[in-house]
């Protein structure tokens, strides 16, 4: 269309025409080019431990610096951060108000929180991506980590962009494809696209996590599931039980009882690590070595025990029973 200008930031490839903004509301074709509307806005920062994102592969015990601008490109139904994500949401009609931070000062704020790892996180960083790439280049370039929390629903051309400076990260696969049409507003295979492209990429960690939603969710879309990730070299694989958020308040949350017949579904495929979110099942929270079954962290909690446990049971990223290599990122 004349006049229209794409935005490559997501597989949607947006048409937008001056004036416009694309499915996201935050990408706007003004004065001859885009722009991220709100770009250095933060929405939400705070220092987490890394499990709670949940990275259970990437240094555990640690702590990160994790922040968000506004906006996503899907509308998820259960989305729990929907009033930093969503069009609807109040805080929409004041992007840009709040306070600019410039990428120097978020690499800075980084060193001084005690942590060196940043996580682009709570909302979703590939529609800002260029803020995320801004800081994620400083922080690179002074020898700390990046963490990506996202619904990997890239376009390739904005991956390529975002590989070099991203260490780790952690994609939502939501469901099947007809889970994406009817309660994302999405697609599954650019997100399959992304999680290979990302396996096989040398030094990159990647974690997966699928929100198990009761009566939607079933055992067949959840083996076809494993299925797919197996064959896209997954090596993680977190399952976390539904709670009621904005348009599924309605739902009841997900049973123990559902969640353990979806974990035993995926513990026969052979992804090698699987677990268990929101779950007082603490079998599924160890980390085990995939050729001795050697414990190597009992849990993952947010008080820093998996680290010192594996101090005992890991030699670097090394099984110490049998010299088995871990998949992930760990202290050495």
């Amino acid at each position: 269309m004349a006049g229209t200008l794409t935005c490559d930031f997501c597989w949607r490839m947006c048409a937008i025409a001056p004036e416009q903004r694309g499915v996201c509301g935050i990408r706007e074709h003004k004065d001859g080019a885009l722009r991220t509307v709100g770009y250095g806005s933060l929405v939400a920062s705070g220092i987490d431990p890394i499990e709670k994102k949940p990275f259970y592969h990437v240094f555990p015990g640690s702590s990160t610096f994790s922040i968000a601008l506004f906006g996503c490109n899907l509308a998820c139904a259960f989305c729990q951060n929907h009033h930093i994500s969503q069009k609807e949401s109040y805080l929409y009609r004041e992007i840009g108000t709040q306070k600019y931070i410039t990428p120097d000062s978020i690499a800075r704020k980084l060193q001084s929180s005690g942590s060196r790892i940043l996580s682009y996180t709570y909302s979703e960083p590939i529609v800002w991506q260029d803020y995320m790439l801004d800081c994620a280049t400083i922080v690179h370039n002074q020898g700390d980590v990046n963490c990506m929390i996202t619904n990997g629903s890239f376009s390739p051309s904005s991956l390529e962009r975002v590989l070099p400076y991203i260490d780790a990260f952690n994609i939502d696969v939501k469901g099947d494809d007809l889970f994406y049409r009817t309660y994302c507003h999405g697609r599954l295979q650019p997100v399959l696209d992304a999680v290979e492209k990302i396996n096989a990429t040398s030094g990159k960690v990647l974690e997966v996590t699928t929100l198990i939603i009761e009566g939607i969710h079933d055992e067949h879309a959840m083996s076809i599931l494993a299925g797919q990730l197996q064959e896209a070299k997954v090596k993680v694989w977190h399952l976390s039980r539904f709670f009621p958020h904005w348009n599924m308040k309605d739902r009841s949350p997900t049973s123990e009882a559902c969640l353990e017949r979806m974990l035993a579904i995926a513990s026969k495929s052979s992804i090698p690590y699987i677990y268990g979110g929101n779950s007082t099942n603490s079998r599924w929270q160890a980390t085990v070595c995939p050729q001795c079954r050697q414990v190597l962290m009992p849990e993952h909690d947010y008080g820093g025990g998996a680290a010192q446990f594996a101090s005992a049971t890991m030699n670097g990223k090394r099984c110490r029973q049998c010299g088995y290599e871990i998949y992930g990122l760990f202290e050495v």
